[in-house]
């Protein structure tokens, strides 16, 4: 294991330092890259020195997504002390169902679950688990109300035409969900937005108030802390007020910006969410733990235990029922992914964690007050939001964040608000500076240059 150790000590460093001078890989086509890397398996094995040349070069083929020119996904960067933490999660291999086996990685996990239900102002009956993903984690916030709304369905299986609630803009493993759950995807009743991106209250009622009277049964409301396009947050107190009325479950999916509950400052834009029944958040997200890293709270630990229980007599075999964390988990054999949270945590404390929030919003600011100060380019994002939409010259987005792509020079995405298309730069890594966004915008220009260069000699061509 020593010599793996040492090699991989090498090529993590030989990674950082081309992070540094080429931080986008040059893309590969995908019908190529089995043939191209060969990834294809052998009958023998290779030597231990193809081996390690094979390893570097899948590496550094991969793309970066902790460089500076990263800001396609809603993940990016690296947080040094979560890194290590994970690292150590996969050496010591603990798995997280039984105290027997976790040890104090229970304990850890049980302490992160326990300080989010205080932060989010939940009561002592709450508690929670870390799931495989913000999807699953709104699974398991379905799945409760589900079985809140009836206690005969997990054994007896759903019956009634049950329905859900979420926004137009909401995840798309809502529906996913309500496949999985037994509920069914034509089951699910998509809200209007307003003009920025929040769920339209009014439309809600309406629509709850036409399901009741054909005599369906409403029983859960997904809200959204940070929509994945726009960042929008939904109004938790509203909401729960038309929950409230008609006795259905609130959930507020903050897989992507519910961790502003660690800051004071932006802590606002989730005001009401105690109101919640349940909360779900990525770390992995907006505070920078390594991939994956989803929790889950609940405000009545209840329903956790009644929706994810199950005997094993062959498993549970301690006294220790809170912290056997596999009888309130989706999973059995589950890996550690609360050290990476804890390593971090521990490291930079409750300050720290509100320093990384508050740096994607001021970053966001920088990226919003250069677009508004140059003419050539358009915003249609909002305050309050780390996903910065916006258009430059009129050149499609996804022509000019794909000639990006191609061209090695940044990754960025796009995305959709009604027939509008836009960039979307999410400044969402925290070790990014004002320095690397305005960067990014130059390297965007002279990217669009490019493009209007090679548009131009194709028309005179033609």
């Amino acid at each position: 294991m020593k010599k793996e150790l040492h090699f991989f000590s090498r090529l993590v460093e030989k990674l950082m330092n081309i992070e540094e001078t080429i931080p986008v890989s040059k893309p590969i086509d995908n019908d190529l890259v089995i043939d191209k890397l060969n990834l294809e398996f052998e009958e023998e094995g290779i030597n231990d020195e193809d081996w390690e040349r094979l390893i570097e070069n899948v590496a550094l083929k991969t793309p970066k997504t902790s460089s500076k020119l990263f800001f396609n996904q809603l993940f990016g960067g690296r947080q040094p002390k979560s890194v290590l933490g994970d690292l150590l999660a996969v050496m010591l291999n603990s798995s997280m169902y039984t105290y027997k086996v976790a040890g104090p990685q229970a304990g850890i996990e049980k302490v992160i679950i326990r300080k989010v239900c205080q932060l989010i102002g939940y009561p002592n009956t709450a508690d929670g688990t870390i799931a495989p993903g913000g999807s699953m984690s709104n699974f398991m916030g379905l799945i409760m109300a589900r079985d809140a709304f009836s206690t005969d369905i997990p054994n007896a299986g759903v019956s009634q035409k049950m329905i859900l609630y979420t926004s137009k803009e909401s995840h798309y493993s809502i529906p996913k969900n309500a496949a999985f759950a037994g509920i069914g995807r034509d089951q699910v009743r998509y809200i209007k937005t307003d003009p920025s991106g929040k769920m339209d209250i009014q439309h809600l009622n309406e629509i709850i108030l036409q399901d009741k009277e054909k005599g369906f049964k409403p029983f859960f409301v997904n809200a959204t802390a940070g929509t994945t396009v726009l960042g929008a947050f939904d109004d938790i107190e509203d909401i729960h007020k038309i929950c409230q009325q008609h006795q259905i479950w609130l959930h507020v999916d903050g897989a992507y910006c519910g961790g502003v509950i660690f800051s004071k400052k932006y802590k606002r834009l989730v005001k009401g969410i105690e109101l919640s029944d349940s909360f779900s958040f990525n770390a992995h997200k907006m505070l920078g733990t390594p991939l994956s890293c989803s929790i889950v709270v609940v405000k009545d630990k209840n329903f956790l235990t009644k929706s994810f229980s199950n005997e094993a007599e062959y498993l549970y075999q301690t006294e220790s029922d809170d912290f056997d964390l596999g009888r309130t988990s989706l999973q059995c054999g589950r890996r550690n992914d609360a050290l990476k949270f804890w390593t971090l945590w521990k490291s930079v404390g409750n300050k720290g964690l509100e320093d990384i929030i508050n740096q994607q919003f001021y970053l966001a600011d920088i990226a919003r007050q250069y677009i508004e100060s140059h003419p050539d380019y358009r915003l249609y994002s909002f305050q309050d939001s780390i996903s910065i939409c916006f258009n430059y010259k009129n050149i499609p987005a996804n022509k000019l964040c794909t000639h990006l792509y191609e061209k090695a020079s940044a990754l960025v995405g796009y995305g959709k608000y009604g027939p509008i298309e836009f960039i979307r730069l999410i400044t969402i890594n925290a070790t990014n500076t004002q320095k690397e966004i305005l960067h990014f915008f130059k390297v965007l220009e002279e990217g669009a240059k490019e493009l209007e260069n090679k548009n131009m000699l194709s028309m005179i061509a033609t």
